[in-house]
Order: C-alpha cells, then structure tokens, then sequence
C-alpha cells in the first residue's frame, strides 16, 4: 500500500476481512494494512467469479485462508469459523465491509421500497454483522476489534442512496449495541465512514460519479 511503512503493531494477530471484491474494495486496503502492521490475514470471496479477482490480493498479503462466504449461507459461515478455529485457535479482528441491496430498491423512493428488497438488503448489509460478530465473540478468547463500514447516508439524505441510508443507519446502532454488550469482554466494535469511493458496490449506485463530484467540491 503506497505510503505506508511495515509496523509490527499487529505482530501476531488473526484478521478475518470480509468483503474483498477486488484491488479497489475498501476491504482490500484494510487488508493491506493490516498485513503492513503485522498481521496474519484470512479473506473471504463471494463467489467463483469473484474468486478471480480475490485470489490475487490474496496471495499479495499472504493470507493464511482463502475461503468463499455468501453470507446468507450458513454452511458457509460455519465451515470459515471453523476453518478459523483449526487453522489459529482464535481471531483478534474482524472486518465486517460488505452490502447490497437490489437495484430495485436503490433506484427508487425509499417509501416504494419491495419488502424483499428491504429485507435483503437488511440481511446482507446489517444482520451478518451480528452473525459475524457472535461466531467471532467465541474466538475472541483475549479480546479483540470488529470493524464495519458504514457511511454519511446513515445520518443524512443522499440522493440516490435510497435504502442504503436506513440500512446503515440499522448498522450503524447495531454497532453501538454490539459495543455495549462486548465491551466488557475486551472486544471493541467499531463503525468506519470512510466516505464515497470508487469501489464495485459503489458502480450500483445511480449517478455516483455526480455525488463523487460534489464531495471534491465541498473537500
């Protein structure tokens, strides 16, 4: 990653990163990061198309495991925690970057939205983080740090984020929740509102170049 030196801050540590798409995912540069400071890195993939793209930022930070996680799929969740489990014995940080929503209920009014589109974006983009985050709580025997990725829409009216805004704003009380109930055990949970960027989730958002052009205006 360009500008950042190696560290030996995370010397030692287990990092699950859930949502690298590609080598423009915000999840990827955690990634990145993460192994520059130190740590040993696990990742995951959607899907065997996805896995392409994936396996070479991979294999770019040594990662330990290369597993696929359709987070709607319990088998695979358990089969990544379990991997996890016998490969380190324990996780010390998870990084929770993923979302989707239907296109459906994107484009359109918020108060138009399909039930099923809510639910699933509800699913994907909210409800996996408390999933994630109890599977790794077991493995997070001396404490540890979930991240997850949220943005500016969860506080604020951004045209064309449509159902993306309430969803995060779900998440982003999940977090607060999450870190009130782990807290005591050493485990921070943090959300991340790294604001908008080039990333593939972002490519389904309705004239996202436009609203990359009014944030350069307002920086």
């Amino acid at each position: 990653m360009r500008n950042l030196p190696r560290t030996s801050i995370l010397e030692g540590q287990k990092a699950l990163i859930v949502g690298v798409a590609n080598d423009h995912s915000i999840a990827w540069g955690c990634a990145q990061a993460m192994h520059l400071a130190g740590a040993e890195i696990a990742m995951t993939y959607l899907n065997d198309k996805a896995r392409s793209y994936v396996e070479p930022c991979a294999a770019a930070v040594e990662a330990s495991l290369l597993l696929p996680l359709e987070v709607r799929d319990a088998a695979q969740v358990d089969a990544l925690f379990d991997a996890i489990a016998s490969k380190w014995g324990r996780l010390d940080i998870l990084v929770h970057s993923i979302a989707f929503a239907p296109r459906q209920a994107l484009v359109g009014r918020v108060t138009d939205c399909p039930r099923d589109g809510f639910l699933t974006a509800m699913d994907v983009s909210c409800w996996s983080l408390l999933d994630l985050t109890r599977r790794a709580e077991k493995l997070m025997t001396s404490g540890g740090t979930v991240f997850a990725m949220s943005y500016h829409g969860a506080n604020e009216v951004i045209e064309n984020y449509g159902i993306m805004g309430p969803v995060k704003a779900a998440l982003e009380s999940a977090v607060r929740y999450l870190a009130a109930e782990l807290g005591p055990k050493g485990i921070r949970v943090h959300a991340i509102s790294p604001g908008p960027l080039a990333t593939r989730a972002a490519s389904g958002i309705p004239d996202f170049d436009a609203l990359m052009e009014r944030v350069a205006e307002r920086a």
